[in-house]
This record gives structure tokens, C-alpha cells and sequence, in this order.
């Protein structure tokens, strides 16, 4: 589904550096890694929101390397993003929000807009905040708002940017299952940052580790817990054998 050969990306120093790695379809990976470690530029770069210095991104087989904005667009009708900052519009309500990304990459009638942000709001236990204002809702409800949007458009790849990020366990436990429950109903192939290791194990079927640019683990969950590598087990387990 999504598959990264060679990526690398520098703004004036180097932040990714030939990384290769491969998302399956109907999985969820993990991305994992100290901070600072390229994992959100990692993300824009599948997106086509960042251009590599070398390297490509292929979606489904699709090359973003060669194309133009209208080409990247037409690509992005396949992929859902939700952003760490949750990057809603304070200036649209909630049932605007959720709404954006069908008035802007599709062309369909109000009445199926209005039906599947509805319907979106209902799914993550947000039922009937169509008029609400961004700023009126506390933090977990926004990440809830960011998956709707996210999810609206009903596309085969979904990006998460530490969706759980300034969340009890408890709030984070529920977006964790919310994200699992839909990529299980729409079998797609979601790639998701997360600061919370623990978290995210308990729902990833794959997980990645970027160090310092380079891609230094790639496996299964069950392999990235039992993982011999120092800096794996560093990471994974909050073992402190040495500096990351």
C-alpha cells in the first residue's frame, strides 16, 4: 500500500536519511522514535506535503515523486490526515471541520455532506456537535473532531500524527480502540506516530523506529518487544542502557 525507498529530506542539516519501509494494506504501523528523530516529516513526505531531496514514495504503486500539485491532489483523495495540533479551523464550526475535505476534493451534494459528517460524529461518540466551535471543546473531543475528518472521506490510507499526544490514559485507551475499530471495519492501512509506546502496541500490527533519520527496527509488534537491539529495547521498554 504505502512503500518509502530511499527517502531522504534536510532542511539545512539532515532530518531523513535513505530511509526504506514498507506499510502493508489492511495494518496498522507504528511509528516510532526518540523526538526529533524525522518521524513527522516521515508522515508529510507519504502525504505529499513535503518534496524529498532523494528518494520517492510510492501509494499503491504510485510514484509522488514525479508529480505536480494537481497530481499530488488527485493522490491525496486516498489518504486521511490527522495532525498533532489537531489543525481545526477555529473560524468553522465542528460540522464544518468535519465536512472540509469532501468540499474540497470532491464533488458532492449538500444533503450526502450533512449525511456523512453525521454519521462520522456519531462514530466517535460526538453526536450532534455539528455547531459547535473548535475552542469550546476540550482536548480529547478535538482528536475525536480531527478522526472524523480524517475518516470522512472514507480513504484506503489514514496518517496519524500522535493522536493520543496531552491525553489521560484513560481518553488515549479510547482513541486507541477508535482507530483500531474503523481500520478493522474499512481494512485499510493506517501509519501512525505515537509517543505513547505502550499505547500503541497494544493496537499496531507493525512497528517502525526512526533514529536520528535512519529507519533502525522494522517488524512485527511482538518482534519490536522482544528486539535484542540496545536501542530498541531502550525505546521500547524505557530501559536506560545509554544515551539516545
Amino acid at each position: 500500500m504505502i512503500r518509502v525507498q530511499d527517502l531522504s529530506v534536510s532542511f539545512r542539516s539532515p532530518v531523513l536519511d535513505g530511509v526504506n519501509l514498507h506499510a502493508p494494506p489492511a495494518s496498522i504501523l507504528a511509528l516510532v522514535g526518540p523526538g526529533a528523530s524525522g518521524k513527522s516529516v516521515l508522515l508529510k513526505s507519504v502525504a505529499g506535503l513535503l518534496r524529498p531531496d532523494r528518494g520517492d514514495v510510492f501509494v499503491d504503486g504510485v510514484s509522488l515523486a514525479d508529480k505536480d500539485e494537481p497530481g499530488l491532489a488527485e493522490v491525496r483523495k486516498g489518504i486521511g490526515m490527522l495532525f498533532q495540533n489537531y489543525a481545526l479551523f477555529d473560524y468553522l464550526t465542528v460540522g464544518e471541520n468535519v465536512a472540509f475535505p469532501l468540499r474540497r476534493l470532491f464533488d458532492l451534494p449538500e444533503e450526502e455532506i450533512q449525511a456523512r459528517v453525521s454519521e462520522r460524529l456519531e462514530r466517535v461518540s460526538l453526536p450532534g456537535f455539528e455547531d459547535r466551535i473548535p475552542r469550546s471543546l476540550s482536548g480529547g473531543q478535538k482528536k475525536r473532531v480531527g478522526i472524523a475528518r480524517a475518516t470522512v472521506a472514507r480513504a484506503p490510507i489514514l496518517l496519524y500524527d500522535d493522536p493520543t499526544a496531552g491525553l489521560d490514559p484513560v481518553t488515549s485507551q479510547k482513541i486507541y480502540d477508535l482507530i483500531k475499530g474503523e481500520q478493522r471495519e474499512q481494512r485499510g492501512c493506517v501509519v501512525m506516530i505515537s509517543s505513547d509506546v505502550a499505547g500503541v502496541l497494544t493496537i499496531a500490527d507493525r512497528v517502525a523506529m526512526l533514529h536520528r533519520g535512519k529507519l533502525v527496527f522494522e517488524g512485527s509488534a511482538d518482534e519490536a518487544k522482544t528486539s535484542v537491539d540496545p536501542l530498541v529495547r531502550q525505546f521500547i521498554h524505557g530501559l536506560v542502557e545509554g544515551p539516545l
